[in-house]
Order: structure tokens, then C-alpha cells, then sequence
């Protein structure tokens, strides 16, 4: 099966159990697609956890989850040493160490629990006592925030959420789609036993398909002229500079000649465009894009400052 074709079947498969939200669950395959982590930001119940766990069924990867709270530590994530006479001194590892990770509610632990995270995430490998893991490839970490949360919540350091190729926005439903969600009872049934129509070494040939996508040199400078855009926003023109404390950081240049690409891979093409780059755009900058106390007071978001960029960046 080529390709296309399996990613086709991917997205058929969690449209099985995720009623109409065919646009999220495609941003997550193209992170995939890009071998990227992804911050999946929603209200309580628009469908990121199921969504998550969806797609882990249909990737056929080792699937680990950790309900971040407070009182996390960092051994509860990545593992501890332990002893028996037998034996001696062991790892007992973590359910860090699996292909997909599901970190729920990852705003809800302390910073000393999400350095840990951060060393998986940038490192893909992890410390337990004196030694260290690699982990299992390929390596995702899908994370789930609720905006509304301020109480028990730390805010993530900005090192963490640049280590974010996407972040996605899960927004409530219409009200065609409740009426179908009604009709079927419920949003998930976990009877609902789905196919994994993936595996490890598929993703793994997949994300090398997607490196081979061609990319002609001036859709690349294009790139880089929007990444330079978020630091130097008035010399593009750009209103809401004002409010822009910090630009992106190279990492989002890489992100979104991959992601362009990933793109590109999904929709059936060979080469990538600048409206592949367009497509991601919003995904890849909204959360690496700093605003300043004025920006956050007047309700200035990410996502408008991207939305003038996609206008006054020249092709």
C-alpha cells in the first residue's frame, strides 16, 4: 500500500470513532508525518483525549499515558532504580518509554517533573539514577492543556513549548456535528476496537517518504523570510509588532520546512509549495511567537499576528 494510501486509512479508521473532526486528526498525522511532538490545547470534552488515543490504536505503537497532577514526580514519569538480592541494583522504567506518549493535562505538574519531559522530548532519552535510556523510535509526545485551568497549573517554560512542532486548537463542535454525536449515543465507544493500519516501521518509512518531498529554493527562502518576519515584524509592515515581545526561534524554520513538506506528502505531491507552508503555518507559530503584557492584556493572540504575516510576507 503506498504511502498516501496508508495514511488514507489511518484517518478512515479514527473517523470510526472521532465523529467529524477530520481537520485535527489530520494535524496530528502530519506531526507524525514531520516526527514531531504535539500540544494539543482544547476546552473539557472537544475530543483530545479520544482523539489521542485514536490514533495510538491505529499507529500500532507502545502507547504510555501520564495524568499529570501536582504532586507528580519526576520518577513517576521516567522510572526508578529499585534493588533485590538477586539481581542487584535495576531500572524500572517508566511509561516514558513507549512509541506515543500521552501527557494529559501536562500544565497541571511541577517545572521539575516537566524537565524531565524535556529531556525525552529533546534528547529522546531519559535518566534514571545514574544511568540513561534511549527510548523507543519512533518517539511522540502528544500533550494536552486546558486554557481555562489557572489554579494548581505552572505555565510551561518557553524551552518546552518550542520543542512543540504543532500546537493544536480543539474547538467545540457545531451543532450538526453534536446532533450526529447524539445520534450515535455517545462520542466514543470503547468497544470500538480499531485496526492498526500502521506500525513503528511504517511511520518510520513514512517520515523518510516525507524527506524525500522536493522543495525548490525559493519556497525555502520563503521560509525563512516568514520565520524572519516574527522577529523583525516592522520591517514587514506587520501592526501587531507592538504586542510581539520574542519571535520564533530557528527550530520553527525547521519546523515548517518539515511540516511543509509532511504536508505536501499527505496530499498526494512530490514537491511542496508556499501554500503547503501556509497550511502549517499556524500550528508551527502560534505558540513560538512571545507576547509582550500589552499584547496579553489587549487579547492579542498568536494566531493574528500569523494571519498578518500570511498577508504582508512577500512570496
Amino acid at each position: 500500500m503506498a504511502g498516501q494510501d496508508l495514511c488514507k486509512a489511518a484517518l478512515k479508521e479514527i473517523s470510526r470513532v472521532v465523529v467529524d473532526n477530520d481537520e485535527l486528526a489530520r494535524g496530528l498525522l502530519v506531526g507524525i508525518l514531520s516526527d514531531g511532538n504535539i500540544l494539543l490545547e482544547g476546552l473539557p470534552g472537544t475530543g483530545k483525549t479520544v482523539l489521542v488515543k485514536a490514533l495510538a490504536d491505529v499507529s500500532g505503537c507502545s502507547f504510555g499515558r501520564i495524568q499529570f497532577t501536582p504532586d507528580l514526580l519526576p520518577t513517576d514519569l521516567v522510572g526508578v532504580t529499585s534493588y533485590s538480592p538477586s539481581k542487584g541494583f535495576f531500572a524500572v522504567k517508566g511509561p516514558v518509554f513507549a512509541n506515543f506518549v500521552f501527557a494529559s493535562g501536562i500544565n497541571r505538574a511541577p517545572p521539575k517533573v516537566q524537565s524531565a519531559l524535556l529531556e525525552a522530548m529533546q534528547e529522546r532519552q531519559v535518566t534514571i539514577g545514574k544511568q540513561t535510556f534511549p527510548l523507543p523510535l519512533p518517539f511522540f509526545v502528544m500533550a494536552t492543556q486546558n486554557p481555562l485551568e489557572s489554579l494548581g497549573t505552572y505555565s510551561l517554560p518557553d524551552a518546552q513549548i518550542d520543542r512543540f512542532l504543532f500546537k493544536l486548537d480543539a474547538k467545540y463542535q457545531d451543532k450538526a456535528t453534536e446532533k450526529k454525536i447524539l445520534d450515535n449515543n455517545s462520542e466514543y465507544n470503547p468497544d470500538v476496537k480499531l485496526n492498526a493500519v500502521l506500525s513503528p516501521q511504517k511511520i518510520t518509512g513514512l517520515q523518510e517518504d516525507v524527506k524525500k518531498v522536493f522543495m525548490a529554493p525559493k519556497v525555502r527562502d520563503y521560509i525563512v523570510r516568514f520565520v524572519d518576519a516574527t522577529r523583525n515584524p516592522k520591517h514587514y509592515g506587520i501592526s501587531g509588532a507592538k504586542f510581539v515581545q520574542w519571535g520564533a526561534s530557528p527550530r520553527a524554520t525547521i519546523s515548517l520546512f518539515i511540516a511543509a513538506k509532511a504536508n505536501a506528502f499527505l496530499a498526494g505531491k512530490k514537491f511542496a509549495s508556499p501554500q503547503d507552508v501556509k497550511a502549517v503555518a499556524h500550528p508551527v507559530l502560534r505558540h513560538r511567537v512571545i507576547l509582550n503584557y500589552e499584547g496579553q492584556a489587549e487579547g492579542y493572540t498568536g494566531d493574528e499576528f500569523v494571519d498578518e504575516l500570511l498577508d504582508k510576507v512577500p512570496l
